[in-house]
């Protein structure tokens, strides 16, 4: 599928970017399914336990639906489903699919939106913009 990415050949600051020791902060929308409850939601933002392992605490809120490109391939959810917007600041593989499903949401689909300050905004699939010199600088100094 089209996910947007982030190019550079700067070495240090794909490491900065993607090191989870940085602890810079990722935003996603995330779509889930079911009814989402208060309890679900304050033990995403406390932090769950999957596969033994304890995630650092979150932000997570309940969101309106996004005007999101439609997927290439749509999903058929078996009931009701929920926007959350999950600002994360560790990256496990699959870590949001796992966070939602230890929480009774299992997750349908994700959109990285932000990093750190640098929003995708309005970028519609293969569209481009280059970052600014203030990004690629609050990015480097973990400003979120």
């Amino acid at each position: 599928g089209k996910v947007p990415l982030l190019l550079s050949d700067d070495g240090a600051f794909i490491h900065r970017l993607t090191e989870p020791r940085q602890h810079l902060p990722k935003t996603y929308l995330v779509q889930v399914e079911g009814e989402v409850r208060d309890e679900q939601i304050a033990a995403l933002r406390a932090g769950v336990r999957y596969q033994g392992i304890q995630t650092r605490p979150c932000q997570a809120l309940l969101v309106p639906e996004p005007l999101l490109p439609p997927r290439e391939k749509p999903v058929t959810p078996h009931g009701p489903t929920a926007w959350l917007r999950m600002v994360l600041t560790e990256g496990r593989k699959r870590q949001i699919r796992h966070m939602t499903a230890a929480v009774g949401l299992p997750t349908l689909r994700i959109m990285r939106v932000a990093i750190g300050s640098v929003a995708l905004g309005s970028l519609s699939p293969g569209e481009y913009r280059h970052l600014s010199a203030q990004e690629v600088r609050q990015l480097m100094r973990g400003k979120a």
